[in-house]
């Protein structure tokens, strides 16, 4: 499935129904539809074909997340640029992964202007909220084009192409195929609970899990509200406005949270799964959380095998009598639904229980 699949399915629940929520301000199925046909139309002519890469460098932005589903249906692969990099990074990364487009905000334009003369595959330029000297508006570069219906086909199934953290030299790109996307998202609706429609809120950045984790909460027709800043005030008080359900946050900002003087006066009644991941967790600190947060759920994955490796949905974090399972609270959780996992040794060959070794995993349909 495509990533407009996720879009489209959510649209056929309920068109008028919010799909993007930021500041108050809501886009419906239907708008981020129309956008996303005028976006595709965008691309197609300014040259950009089916195939080509297209990124997007925007911290976490409505019109920035809507752009990607343009690009999709533009049968183009989107290269979600991560804000927190620097210049040198961003610009080895879009010239590394044959990047022809990109759409940024007016926030890095400084940051836009110093790389592009290093980038000559780069042939589009779009600003999402600006006019500027070098280059055009995201309306006026829509300027005619209409929203009726438009699809193209794509040239073969890669959907997106993330870059590694680049711990261990420079990032590399991953290749993630719409089967690679559908599978997470099955799994996640698999092996966590949703009941009704879903409310999810997105304060990490939509360019890494938190983004991923739109698309099953769009198959059920769910609103995604979107903070532009991490503001754990804020967050608690969205949590308690639009009655969300489902949210991530990475264990460092969790530690923030249960740190926040208003957390314990929060009304967070509303929520049936808080994710927790992309990084180690202190047990005693998400035994805590379980204690003043409720429902907490793990998810283990990688760039290059993307959620979920392993899961602990929230009831695993309790034994039969309702008390904290502290003996699970270190671990990885369990191997997810259609996936095999193995710890193996660099010859590929599997490993005993309790072994150091290589990961490696296949999801299996």
């Amino acid at each position: 499935m495509r990533f407009i699949g996720y879009l489209d399915k959510g649209a056929s629940l309920g068109a008028d129904a919010p799909c993007l929520t930021m500041d108050g301000r809501d886009l419906s199925y239907r708008e981020v539809q129309r956008l996303s046909y005028r976006v595709a139309r965008g691309l197609d002519r300014s040259g950009i074909a089916p195939g080509e890469k297209v990124a997007i460098l925007s911290g976490n932005d409505p019109l920035a997340f809507a752009c990607v589903f343009g690009i999709s249906r533009a049968g183009a692969v989107w290269c979600p640029i991560n804000p927190r990099n620097e210049a040198a990074e961003n610009s080895f990364i879009l010239d590394r992964f044959d990047c022809s487009a990109l759409l940024f905000h007016s926030s890095f334009a400084p940051m836009v202007e110093a790389m592009r003369a290093a980038l000559p595959k780069l042939r589009l330029l779009v600003c999402l909220d600006a006019e500027l000297p070098f280059v055009p508006s995201f309306e006026s570069w829509l300027s005619g084009i209409t929203d009726e219906g438009y699809q193209r086909a794509p040239v073969d199934d890669l959907a997106m192409i993330p870059g590694t953290g680049g711990t261990t030299g420079k990032p590399k790109g991953v290749m993630l195929s719409g089967r690679n996307i559908e599978t997470m998202t099955a799994l996640t609706l698999m092996g966590y609970p949703f009941k009704g429609r879903p409310v999810y809120l997105a304060l990490a950045p939509l360019t890494h899990a938190a983004g991923v984790l739109c698309f099953p909460i769009m198959t059920l027709g769910g609103r995604i509200v979107i903070m532009h800043h991490p503001d754990i005030g804020e967050f608690l008080d969205l949590i308690a406005r639009y009655r969300v359900t489902h949210t991530f946050l990475p264990p460092t900002v969790i530690y923030m949270l249960l740190d926040h003087p208003k957390l314990d006066s929060a009304e967070l009644g509303s929520l049936q799964c808080f994710w927790y991941g992309a990084a180690p967790i202190s047990a005693a600190r998400l035994a805590e959380a379980l204690k003043r947060i409720g429902p907490m759920a793990q998810l283990f994955g990688q760039t290059e095998a993307p959620m979920m490796i392993s899961m602990m949905a929230p009831d695993e974090h309790y034994n039969a009598d309702g008390t904290i399972a502290m003996q699970r609270l270190a671990s990885a959780g369990r191997i997810s639904p259609l996936v095999q996992a193995a710890i193996m040794d660099g010859d590929g060959n599997l490993l005993p229980t309790g072994s150091r070794g290589e990961i490696w995993c296949a999801a299996r349909w």
